[in-house]
């Protein structure tokens, strides 16, 4: 759970215009294969097996590979903990294994390449967290606490944020369904609001974000999505 601290301490950018700068905002509509990502995410963090299964289920009917559910799966770990990603894991195992028994054979998909190691995945995670966060993080929470900014830039933004087989738009629906899913975060809600909207995610595109939180996880999830957005956009706003 630590890590689910993540870029919230970012100081935002110096204008509205300078942020919108580095977004590359669309207008369409989340794709299938995104919207089945939402679901799961939110179900493996609250522990939902059963809908998790089903959910799983989904996502590979819609095209997901074996590859995008489990590493999905595993992004969970950084914002549910070891025991809900680990649980999601087996749920997924199961419900392959009897896919496999009805003669149901799944896209396998792509492992990812090599990440880097040492200094080299500090320089990496640090970059990536600037990139997704729009600023350098910092601030008295991480001088409080070095050891989780450290975690964050080597761990979460360097080893799973290099992983190149799953994208950082999939990575970062996955993250803002499972905080939604979940009550008493709603300040890293935000932040992988903003974080969603600088890689690329439109308002449109969070607003159905949203929406199929609400149609499928729960109307306090969807809720706590919606809220999220209208601060960030209120924020956008004053700058």
């Amino acid at each position: 759970m630590a890590v689910a601290v993540v870029a919230c301490q970012a100081a935002p950018p110096s204008s509205y215009d300078s942020e919108r700068s580095t977004r590359m905002i669309t207008k369409t509509p989340l794709s299938t294969k995104q919207q089945v990502i939402v679901p799961v995410a939110a179900f493996t963090a609250i522990g939902n097996l059963p809908k998790l299964n089903g959910a799983l289920g989904e996502a590979l009917d819609a095209g997901l590979s074996i590859s995008d559910c489990k590493e999905i799966l595993v992004q969970m770990y950084a914002y549910a903990g070891f025991p809900r990603s680990i649980n999601g894991l087996n749920e997924f195992m199961r419900l392959l294994q009897s896919r496999k028994q009805q003669g149901i054979a799944d896209a396998p998909g792509r492992e990812s390449g090599p990440v880097p190691q040492g200094a080299a995945l500090l320089e990496t995670g640090t970059a990536n967290q600037t990139k997704l966060s729009g600023a350098p993080v910092k601030g008295p929470l991480f001088d409080f606490a070095p050891a989780i900014d450290l975690y964050l830039k080597t761990h979460l933004f360097g080893d799973i944020f290099a992983r190149d087989n799953l994208d950082w738009q999939s990575r970062e629906l996955a993250t803002a369904a499972a905080l939604a899913a979940m009550p008493g975060v709603e300040s890293q809600l935000q932040a992988h609001i903003r974080i969603s909207m600088n890689v690329g995610l439109s308002a449109e595109q969070l607003r159905q974000l949203a929406q199929v939180l609400a149609e499928k996880v729960s109307l306090e999830a969807g809720q706590r999505a919606q809220a999220a957005l209208q601060a960030q956009l209120s924020h956008d706003k004053r700058q």
